[in-house]
């Protein structure tokens, strides 16, 4: 049986415990592996680099993609994703605190599949989280991995 995982790739300490703070609360199940900027995420999911050995029977049901990240920005990530094969169909929901309407164009046009401003108040914040682990996590129907 396969293992799903949440892929939180973000930067900033203090987001990232809020991240999991909001997804503890509401009893997200799934386990969450965080990587702290875009290169590491790349690595993780193409299971390379520092991640070359990592547990492959590891799915990520979803990527929750910071913007403004070190080394790799998010936006690069994610056209890297859209592009390989075997990760052109990963859901990807950007999670950022970018108010740029060029950064929601961007997102959309490489193929994010959401895009969620995350709210300054926690109680919006846990709630945003809630609806995201209830559709992407329970309700979304995936498509069978491709070889």
């Amino acid at each position: 049986m396969q293992n799903k995982v949440i892929l939180l790739v973000e930067d900033n300490p203090n987001d990232e415990a809020l991240t999991l703070r909001a997804l503890g609360k509401n009893n997200i199940a799934n386990g969450i592996m965080v990587v702290r900027d875009g290169a590491e995420a790349l690595d993780f999911v193409f299971a390379r680099g520092a991640h070359a050995g990592r547990d492959r029977s590891l799915v990520i049901s979803v990527v929750l993609l910071d913007l403004k990240l070190p080394k790799v920005d998010g936006l690069e990530v994610l056209r890297i994703l859209r592009e390989a094969k075997e990760t052109r169909l990963l859901p990807i929901v950007i999670l950022t605190s970018s108010k740029e309407e060029q950064d929601l164009i961007q997102g959309y046009s490489l193929g994010a599949n959401s895009y969620i401003r995350k709210p300054v108040d926690f109680g919006q914040f846990s709630e945003a989280v809630r609806q995201l682990g209830l559709y992407w996590l329970v309700l979304n129907e995936r498509p069978p991995q491709e070889r």
